[in-house]
């Protein structure tokens, strides 16, 4: 039986209505992981772990031959992709378990609260997290390089490219660690989610091995899995 306009409209303006509610569900879950994430100490003495390695470069680089800031730009991409790969791990397998564990998770499931939305607003709520770190960090590399150089360089346009390349990656791992404590405790969700990690950095020795491998199978396997895998191949090759 064919719908009226008048249904049809009614049907759309409810979907609207749906639609809007649970954006504003997922931002306020995000918001509050934000919020939690931040007031997490272990991430403060990351950064400022970071921002120390970081200025502790700029005298380092005096000791590579006349090659100072692509050493400070490797070193402050270095640092931003490891530290921000503790960061998503380390907080991210948590983020449910620690919800399941206090006994919250309920009384918010109970509330017209889906878990989908929970659980992206949860995601959203670490990546919001990962973006203010990774740009305290960028912020810091350049401010490394306009010291080392005097002046803006051409480098400093390729770091930013490959900073937002890191950051790609790393709300990528964020998604294997929620993905993997959604099942799991957070000893074996750290271990699974590392894992994945170590598997992305060494794709092109992977690719290489598919080339010099003389099975049928391994190939195929090593040839599909960076595909699945997060790797910063590319944003070093960008530095």
């Amino acid at each position: 039986m064919a719908m009226s306009e008048t249904e049809v409209m009614g049907a759309v303006a409810v979907s609207a209505r749906y639609r809007a509610s649970g954006a504003r569900k997922i931002r306020a879950i995000a918001l509050n992981t934000f919020r939690e994430s931040v007031r997490d100490r272990v991430l403060y003495n990351l950064i400022l772990f970071v921002l120390i390695l970081v200025a502790a470069s700029v005298f380092v680089s005096d000791l590579s031959l006349d090659r100072e800031s692509q050493f400070t730009a490797t070193l402050g991409l270095s640092t931003m992709l490891v530290f921000g790969s503790l960061i998503a791990i380390f907080i991210g397998v948590g983020l449910v378990y620690k919800e399941i564990d206090k006994r919250t998770i309920y009384s918010l499931l109970s509330k017209p609260v889906h878990r989908h939305e929970f659980i992206i607003g949860k995601y959203a709520g670490l990546c919001l997290t990962l973006l203010v770190n990774s740009a305290v960090m960028v912020l810091a590399t350049e401010l490394a390089l306009l010291y080392v150089n005097g002046g803006f360089v051409q480098l400093h346009k390729a770091v930013l490219a490959a900073s937002f390349l890191v950051y790609l990656e790393l709300a990528l791992l964020v998604a294997v660690a929620l993905m993997f404590s959604s099942f799991s405790t957070p000893l074996l969700a750290a271990l699974f989610s590392f894992a994945i990690y170590v598997i992305g950095q060494f794709s092109g020795d992977l690719l290489v091995m598919a080339r010099l491998s003389g099975s049928a199978m391994t190939p195929r396997v090593t040839r599909r899995s960076p595909k699945f895998t997060p790797s910063s191949s590319k944003s070093r090759n960008l530095a």
